[in-house]
Order: structure tokens, then C-alpha cells, then sequence
């Protein structure tokens, strides 16, 4: 999810704020966080992702907006597998237009077997941007965690997002986000966990600018300000579209993280990934890729690292049944684990 609790450390600010992109889902420079069992997958957002946006509005003439800075490396990350483990069922249900709940029942072998209740509640197909109708997402797991996200489009080019998390009893995260769409840039600031007794804040602002109808430009700046420490990271990034593939690279003090995806035909894609961490000394190199076999309704994803690591998994659409199964298998040559699951969605 979005919402991940906000990590306090005891050394110097530059590993506090690093510390801290980390929780807010931000990028940071590989590290310890790449480990097997916290491979990232697919970036699941709780709201609808925006749409691949082509380079040039033809229509007009104009330059498109560049997107949201989290979207950057989306295209390529969309490749690699998501890491399954243990057997899962999920069911999915429509109530209206609007309103969707899902179950899921997860039993692992290296993590506590745990049940997640999911409800959504969006703009139904009548409604529009100017209704200010809000888009509400929350969900609940078997330990009394709780997890909320909603959404508000304030106006055609602002919208705002306040995401809630508590880990049982606890509050862990609050965090307040506003973003402004202009014709061909963006611009956003979040802020999270702000504490007047504690007298800490942390602040993130995004920028992207779209100058050529193929190249985007932008950076993000991550402040931090706490009773003992006071830090803040900053980070360039641009984006480099062509007909088929996008290359993109951010890079600043900590680090660099670069990937390039490329669009071979209608059922093959591939990603390949590059980061490197000034503050751990490690780099790590991703290749991924995703065929898809509509006729056999079909899509396997597959991956391969730097840390011999290879997974893969498998989506079969169990026509004419509405459920889809899902198989994956992931080996850490060097660590000598395996981790495998099996999982069916339902709706």
C-alpha cells in the first residue's frame, strides 16, 4: 500500500530522510530493502494508474502532461512478476457502479496466515470530476490494521489525497497530498506525520515538466525537520520516451536508479532495471519480462537479478469461469531459498 509506517533511526540525517522516502513509497537507492522477501512487484496503486500517454497530442499541437513523479519507472516495473508465497484466495465482488468489496485469505509458511477485508467506493460511470465526488478506499486485516486512502478532485486540474494507516491500535501514518496537472507540467507536495508536540514534519515535493514531446524533466526534494536532526535529499530526474520503449534515470546524492522498457510486439515486453546506493556500496541489475498469450488467455511474467534471484508467475483467465490462477515459483541461488504459491482470484 501506500501507507507504510514512517522509520526512525538513530544516525545521521541523511539515513533519517533516506529512511523515510522508503516509508512514504517513494524511490530510494537500493539497499537492504531488495532482499527476497521484499522483491517489488508491480506498483499496485489503490486508485486508477494513469493512462501510457503518448508523447504528442496530435490533435493540437500541444505537449502532454508528464504524469505523476511516481509513474516514471511504472512502464517498466509493470514487467517484472509480483512475488507470491503461499496460497491465496481472493473474491471479488461488484455491489453497484460505485462500490466494490474483496476477501482475501492468505496462508503463508514464513509469515502469520492472515484475512484482509478491501472496500471501494468510486465514481460511478454517470459521475464526473466537477460532482467533487470522493473516491474512498479502506481495508482491514485479521490483526485490527487498518489502512485508508481517499481522494478528491477539487477542481479539473487539483486533486488531493489523504492516506490513514494504524498498526492495530496505533496511529503510524497520516499523510496529506496536492497535486496540479497543467496542460504539459505537474507539481505535488505531500506532507506526513506532522507532529507539533514533537516539533517533526516531513515534507516532498515533486516537479515534472514535459519540454520536448519525447523528453520529461523533473525532480523531487525530500525535507525532513525532527527535534535533534534536520535533513533533506534531493533528486533529478528525467524521462526519454521513443515510439516503442522508454528509458528513465533518476539519480542525486544518494544514489541512481535507471531503467529502460521496451515493447517488442503486441504479446512481448521487457524491463530492465539499474540501482545503486552511495550510502550501502551496492548495486543491484534487474532484467524482466511479460509475454502474453491472449488465444490461451494466458500472461507469464519473469525476472532475473544481479543477486541470483529468478522468479516467475504465471496468470491463467479460467475460462468460462470468472477466476483467474496464479502460480509463481522465486529462487534465491545465493541465499539458498525458495519460496513458491499458488493463488485464485475470483471475480
Amino acid at each position: 500500500m501506500l501507507a507504510c509506517q514512517i522509520a526512525v533511526v538513530s544516525h545521521s540525517s541523511e539515513d533519517q530522510v533516506e529512511s523515510v522516502v522508503l516509508s512514504l513509497g517513494l524511490w530510494v537507492p537500493m539497499g537492504s530493502v531488495l532482499a527476497l522477501s521484499t522483491r517489488p512487484g508491480r506498483q499496485n496503486s489503490p486508485f486508477p494508474q494513469d493512462r501510457p500517454l503518448s508523447r504528442w497530442d496530435r490533435r493540437d499541437g500541444r505537449l502532454p502532461n508528464p504524469g505523476s513523479f511516481d509513474g516514471l519507472h511504472r512502464n517498466c516495473k509493470d514487467v517484472f512478476p509480483q512475488q507470491i508465497e503461499g496460497v491465496k484466495l481472493v473474491i471479488n465482488k461488484t455491489l453497484s457502479s460505485f462500490f466494490k468489496v474483496s476477501h482475501t485469505f492468505h496462508l503463508s509458511a514464513v509469515a502469520p496466515s492472515s484475512y484482509r477485508f478491501h472496500a471501494e467506493h468510486l465514481q460511478s460511470d454517470t459521475d464526473s470530476k466537477e460532482t467533487d465526488t470522493p473516491m474512498l478506499i479502506g481495508e482491514m486485516d485479521s490483526s485490527g490494521s487498518l489502512n485508508a486512502h481517499s481522494l478528491f478532485h477539487l477542481s479539473e486540474k487539483i486533486r488531493a489525497k489523504a492516506v490513514f494507516q494504524t498498526q492495530q491500535a496505533q496511529f503510524v501514518t497520516w499523510q496529506f497530498e496536492t497535486e496540479y496537472r497543467g496542460s504539459d507540467f505537474t507539481a505535488a507536495i505531500t506532507m506526513a506525520n506532522p507532529d507539533i508536540f514533537r516539533e517533526s514534519v516531513i515534507m516532498v515535493a515533486h516537479f515534472l515538466q514535459s519540454v520536448s514531446p519525447q523528453l520529461v524533466l523533473g525532480g523531487e526534494l525530500v525535507y525532513h525537520r525532527g527535534r535533534a536532526e534536520e535533513g533533506g535529499i534531493l533528486t533529478l530526474a528525467g524521462q526519454y520516451s521513443g515510439p516503442n520503449w522508454v528509458a528513465t534515470l533518476n539519480a542525486g546524492k544518494g544514489g541512481a536508479h535507471a531503467s529502460y522498457y521496451h515493447r517488442a510486439n503486441k504479446q512481448i515486453q521487457v524491463g530492465v532495471e539499474f540501482e545503486a546506493s552511495t550510502r550501502t556500496q551496492e548495486t543491484t541489475f534487474s532484467f524482466g519480462y511479460q509475454m502474453e498469450l491472449p488465444e490461451a488467455k494466458m500472461v507469464f511474467r519473469g525476472m532475473l537479478d544481479s543477486r541470483c534471484i529468478i522468479g516467475g508467475v504465471l496468470e491463467k483467465r479460467l475460462y468460462p469461469l470468472p477466476a483467474t490462477l496464479i502460480m509463481g515459483a522465486f529462487v534465491n541461488h545465493r541465499a539458498d531459498k525458495l519460496q513458491v504459491g499458488l493463488g485464485v482470484s475470483v471475480g
